[in-house]
């Protein structure tokens, strides 16, 4: 006889430890309020879900399932020695590691490098040389490239079967994540042209990647002309289930001639972007989120192309190919040695006083503020809501400050960091603009 399966039931404790301990110590087990947790195949959530919007929520494509071709980051297991901001560091140290001039236990020393069991010091040396063309782009962290050494010789997981796709031609890949904390919001997307590794999105997560192109393998048999023609990264059921609800034809480039009568790869991509970026779908399905990867809701035919509009607007954002990013709204105004002394917190962010009168109530998305990067140098007019947002894991504007602690801002530096909160700053506008759609 099959026994029926046990009742789940939970419950929440807030507050400070002491109360939570005094709430223990008055109840039993049976005097606490419980809360019975519905449990459904194949997830069996422990915690409560809202199963009113599960069932439309599970109509809709998942991400992972729409981009055939997918994975997470590379894994270098050695980021301090073969990712650097500066290309020429990079180089050096590279270059020192190949130079049969020190042993192998100089090397480890010098370059601060440990052992594991898939990677010994002394067959690394021995495999190949230093090759500058190895050098790429990567995005590090949201608004954050650095250089990698893009070699299998010194990274555990290059995740070369889906990278390899962003180094033999243009592409644009979605960033985004399968599962996230349970205590956070739901943040998890952004998009690159670069290289992308395992904890660009979110430290605390394995973050995924899917370009939306796909370029044949190279032999030696192919042309020139064979080799640059790509392939769209989408399943074709899928492709074809949308086709049908929008009465639309595919194309699998976007071109000049390509009108409202087709869509192509990257009006696809996005309208997800856009869809993902929504504050109220975030909300809705904030629970199934967590979880699991995205799922999108197939396009209604009268939203989908202002969508599409305001996705590719926030696409160009984030890579910082839009001209939007050149109108900056933030000044650096005190001359110095540039030197990030600060270690960056909420702290070195200082509203800045505004001329108005005191009973006026000043919204958050008009509040800005000064950003210190050393006891005389800040950043000015730089919004409050650009200096909290989250992508992923990470708060853009005060993350990329924070890593380079210590180091000499250039002009680039500067220039990159005022272009980026301009970004920040019109993603947070473009979202409340997707939910008026």
């Amino acid at each position: 006889m099959t026994k029926p399966l046990a009742d789940v039931y939970h419950l929440d404790l807030y507050g400070l430890r002491k109360d939570k301990y005094q709430t223990l110590l008055d109840n039993s087990i049976s005097t606490l309020p419980w809360q019975r947790i519905e449990c459904r195949a194949p997830e069996y959530f422990f915690v409560a879900k809202d199963f009113g919007v599960y069932g439309q929520y599970q109509q809709g494509f998942s991400v992972n399932e729409l981009f055939p071709v997918n994975s997470s980051g590379i894994k270098t297991h050695r980021d301090d020695f073969v990712v650097d901001m500066d290309k020429a560091t990079l180089k050096d140290r590279i270059q020192c590691f190949y130079d049969q001039n020190y042993s192998d236990r100089e090397i480890a020393s010098k370059l601060n490098l440990k052992e594991n069991c898939d990677w010994k010091i002394s067959e690394a040396r021995q495999k190949e040389t230093f090759n500058p063309a190895k050098i790429e782009d990567v995005l590090y962290r949201p608004f954050d490239y650095r250089r990698i050494y893009y070699s299998s010789n010194l990274i555990d997981r290059g995740r070369e079967k889906v990278m390899q796709h962003f180094l033999k031609g243009e592409n644009v890949g979605l960033c985004f994540n399968r599962q996230i904390e349970q205590q956070r919001l739901f943040a998890d997307v952004f998009v690159t042209s670069e290289l992308f590794t395992l904890h660009s999105l979110s430290l605390k997560e394995s973050n995924n990647i899917a370009p939306l192109y796909l370029y044949p393998e190279t032999t030696g048999q192919q042309s020139l002309q064979e080799t640059s023609i790509r392939q769209p990264n989408l399943n074709p059921v899928i492709v074809q289930q949308i086709a049908e609800k929008l009465e639309l034809t595919f194309a699998p480039e976007k071109s000049a001639s390509t009108d409202n009568q087709s869509f192509a790869p990257i009006d696809l991509l996005d309208y997800i972007y856009a869809v993902l970026h929504s504050p109220n779908y975030r909300d809705t399905y904030k629970e199934f989120l967590k979880t699991d990867f995205p799922r999108v809701p197939y396009p209604d035919p009268h939203t989908f192309w202002p969508l599409v509009k305001l996705g590719g607007e926030l696409r160009q954002l984030h890579l910082l190919e839009s001209q939007a990013v050149n109108n900056l709204i933030t000044t650096y105004p005190i001359d110095g040695d540039n030197i990030v002394t600060r270690k960056i917190n909420q702290h070195d962010f200082t509203v800045r006083p505004e001329p108005a009168p005191r009973t006026a109530v000043l919204e958050q998305a008009d509040m800005t503020g000064k950003v210190w990067i050393n006891d005389t140098q800040y950043f000015d007019g730089v919004p409050k809501i650009a200096w909290e947002f989250y992508i992923g894991g990470y708060q853009p504007a005060q993350k990329w400050l924070k890593d380079r602690h210590g180091r000499t801002l250039s002009f680039d530096d500067i220039l990159h960091y005022q272009k980026s909160i301009v970004a920040l700053s019109e993603t947070h506008r473009i979202m409340q603009e997707i939910d008026a759609v």
